[in-house]
């Protein structure tokens, strides 16, 4: 089974949903699906070096206390998935173009370094708070998943990368996908969402 996830990597749904995937696998061994994570950016105008988060969510949506009951839900699912936000903690917006840069570097490697690249990703920001649009950072982090900080270096001004990245992104548009995160199977069908682990279960089987 071939399964492309598009997410973002400042997404908490995606977050929830790449958990809830990771339950379904584990009560499903010999599934084994071959997963791409797919490049999708939620806001793609943001500059190069982010944004104050603060001002960014005022500019953007307002009252930025709108979100509390949000965050507070959000809370919750991610503790019985195992996942600490900590919304806290993040400073800044970033631009994610880098980070997807790096997700697609890590593929090259293998496919379990290209999942462990994006979830490293999520942490990184939910729980750490730190930004993942920095280079400096997104090296770092790349070391910290079994590549070395020179190759990550070295993918974020990689022309052949950034061209596969934007490809893969062009889905996006073609397949008319308006949310993230979606799961497509075999390009047979697909939902969107963070979904109960029992509607992974039934793709997965299907």
């Amino acid at each position: 089974m071939k399964l492309e996830i598009f997410s973002d990597v400042i997404c908490p749904w995606c977050y929830v949903g790449q958990a809830r995937l990771e339950q379904a696998l584990a009560a499903r061994p010999a599934a084994q699906p071959q997963i791409t994570w797919m490049p999708y950016q939620l806001d793609s105008s943001l500059p190069e070096e982010g944004r104050d988060r603060r001002e960014y969510l005022l500019e953007k949506f307002g009252d930025v206390s709108h979100f509390d009951h949000a965050k507070k839900q959000l809370e919750q699912i991610g503790r019985s998935v195992g996942i600490d936000f900590q919304f806290d903690a993040i400073q800044r917006t970033p631009n994610t173009r880098r980070a997807h840069l790096l997700i697609a570097r890590a593929r090259r490697e293998s496919p379990a370094h290209e999942a462990a690249m994006s979830v490293r990703l999520f942490r990184a920001y939910f729980t750490e708070g730190l930004d993942i649009g920095d280079p400096e950072v997104l090296c770092r982090l790349a070391a910290d998943t079994g590549l070395t900080a020179d190759a990550g270096r070295a993918a974020l001004v990689d022309e052949e990368l950034s061209r596969e990245v934007t490809s893969l992104q062009d889905l996006v548009r073609r397949w008319n996908i308006s949310g993230v995160p979606t799961f497509v199977f075999d390009r047979r069908f697909a939902f969107s969402g963070a979904q109960p682990l029992e509607v992974f279960l039934r793709a997965l089987d299907s």
